[in-house]
């Protein structure tokens, strides 16, 4: 089978099994996403999004805003053309140089400097976080103690050490999110999400 008939028969597969009924439109087009990213029916479960989660995601990609990113595996993951074709980019700084100064210097993460360098770029903007919990708490810092106004953040950090804390902290922002419960998530969950709402921004129509 060529590479395309395969991703459209594993959809088939997914449809197959995941009740639409749940989710809006939009929202099976995420869930489609995660789930072929992780062959995981239960992000089914584990999937939450606020109610102006996907409005606001796609007006901000139509708008060729910049997606940050809190690693580079993320980054990668997102489909470069299709947001390129809109007029945005991505942004990770977890390599840079000034990043390491500042989390040596301020006795924090590596993920939660790049956050905080970052934080000029995520105004209006969507802030992606798949890897890092304590980057995750560094962007709902930057909401609650700095104003800063993500158009969207989408946050699925995996692990067991204050991962599941933090999405639970994210549920209660203001700002709209999706996110996934538990320990459960990672980089190519973030970037599944974040190339789900690309095809919908891009086309507005059969967005698998």
């Amino acid at each position: 089978m060529l590479p395309h008939e395969i991703e459209k028969e594993s959809f088939r597969l997914i449809e197959a099994q995941l009740e639409k009924g749940r989710f809006s439109p939009q929202e099976y087009a995420v869930a489609m996403r995660v789930i072929h990213a992780t062959a995981d029916f239960s992000f089914a479960d584990a999937l939450r999004f606020h109610p102006q989660a996907i409005p606001c995601g796609i007006e901000a990609l139509r708008r060729g805003c910049i997606v940050v990113t809190d690693v580079r595996m993320v980054q990668v993951g997102i489909a470069s053309p299709l947001l390129e074709q809109l007029g945005g980019h991505t942004f990770c700084a977890i390599a840079d140089p000034e990043v390491a100064e500042l989390a040596q210097r301020c006795g924090i993460t590596r993920a939660s400097a790049a956050m905080r360098y970052g934080a000029p770029h995520m105004h209006r903007g969507i802030v992606a976080v798949g890897n890092a919990p304590t980057a995750l708490f560094e962007v709902i810092r930057l909401v609650r103690e700095e104003s800063i106004r993500p158009a969207l953040i989408v946050g699925t950090p995996v692990g067991f050490v204050k991962a599941a804390e933090s999405k639970e902290a994210l549920l209660e922002l203001e700002v709209p999110y999706i996110t996934v419960l538990g320990n459960k998530g990672g980089s190519s969950v973030a970037a599944a999400i974040i190339n789900a709402l690309l095809r919908v921004a891009v086309q507005d129509k059969d967005p698998l």
